[in-house]
């Protein structure tokens, strides 16, 4: 079963935060990160309310948050229908968490085998 996030953000001249008077590295970064869990086969649906206000109404979940926290609660996360975070960008490695993905983390050289530095062989690596 894929997981689905859709991102509901604030009014924005666009999602990408290279646009405008100034860049905004948060939203360059959750960009970055949201690509990134794509290329990972998660479903990943974002809007913005000054563009695509249907898709706020149309959410009953969105909808209700919009009525108890106005646009002050924007950017707001769902994963799978339920809130997962409210008012800020999560992290990759939140978004890693929330979308149920594991990273598997690799060991350094110990100094020992080819290219450790101690296999005595030339050019190995």
């Amino acid at each position: 079963m894929t997981t689905t996030i859709r991102v509901f953000d604030p009014p924005l001249c666009c999602s990408t935060g290279i646009c405008g008077p100034s860049v905004d590295p948060d939203l360059v970064r959750f960009a970055a990160d949201l690509d990134w869990l794509r290329s990972q086969g998660v479903d990943v649906e974002r809007f913005n309310l000054a563009q695509q206000p249907g898709a706020f109404t149309g959410d009953s979940v969105v909808q209700k948050a919009l009525e108890t926290d106005g646009v002050e609660g924007l950017p707001l996360v769902l994963v799978d229908g339920r809130v997962a975070a409210q008012g800020t960008y999560p992290s990759r490695d939140a978004l890693m968490a929330l979308a149920g993905l594991v990273v598997r983390k690799t060991t350094e050289a110990t100094g020992t085998g080819c290219c450790g530095g101690n296999s005595g062989k030339s050019g190995c690596c």
